[in-house]
């Protein structure tokens, strides 16, 4: 009991604001650990020519465009992306959505760009980035099975010949807070080197 006592008087006394700073502290490990995995994924999908549409639901939420998929709602892993983009698999087509470090949904389909500029070598899934990017503050990944390169789209604009590096780097620009993503990185790498 005093030691309920205790704890109970020290949240009294600093507010909720530590257990909302450490709340804050998970998400962003989670976000972190999330990019990690989108990252090495695009990799090896960029290595061995796998084309895919991963889309990272952001303010704007595209419920719709989820429904139009199948549903999942699951933790996001290397291998979970990898099943799911395997060649001849029944999700490989359109895009996985991803809401809360979540994969909500497989199989998507995105509205297409109608943007008359664009570069006729572009294929379907770089015009399907384009056009949810275009109605909605999403981000989203390409790679191209032709020729393995990633692309990144935001705001209908298109970032094209990323390396994992350049992705990542846009994917924490984008995704994490600018005053605790440098933090969160050393938690990250801090956790990661007590596991090994």
């Amino acid at each position: 009991q005093p030691e309920l006592r205790r704890g109970l008087e020290k949240i009294g006394n600093s507010g909720f604001r530590s257990f909302l700073t450490f709340d804050e502290d998970a998400d962003q490990l989670r976000t972190t650990a999330s990019i990690e995995d989108i990252v090495k994924c695009c990799k090896h999908f960029s290595e061995e020519y796998i084309g895919a549409l991963i889309v990272i639901e952001r303010n704007t939420k595209i419920g719709d465009v989820i429904n139009t998929g199948t549903p999942m709602d699951s933790l996001i892993s290397y291998e979970l992306l990898t099943n799911i983009f395997t060649p001849h698999a029944p999700l490989h087509d359109g895009a996985v959505i991803i809401r809360d470090n979540k994969i909500k949904a497989a199989a998507c389909y995105l509205p297409l760009t109608e943007n008359p500029s664009l570069s006729r070598e572009l294929g379907t899934r770089h015009r399907a980035a384009l056009g949810i990017t275009e109605v909605s503050d999403a981000i989203a990944i390409v790679v191209s099975e032709e020729s393995g390169k990633i692309s990144f789209a935001h705001n209908g604009g298109l970032t094209r010949n990323l390396t994992p590096d350049t992705l990542r780097k846009a994917l924490y620009r984008f995704l994490l807070d600018k005053s605790s993503a440098k933090k969160v990185r050393f938690l990250f790498r801090k956790v990661k080197d007590d596991e090994e």
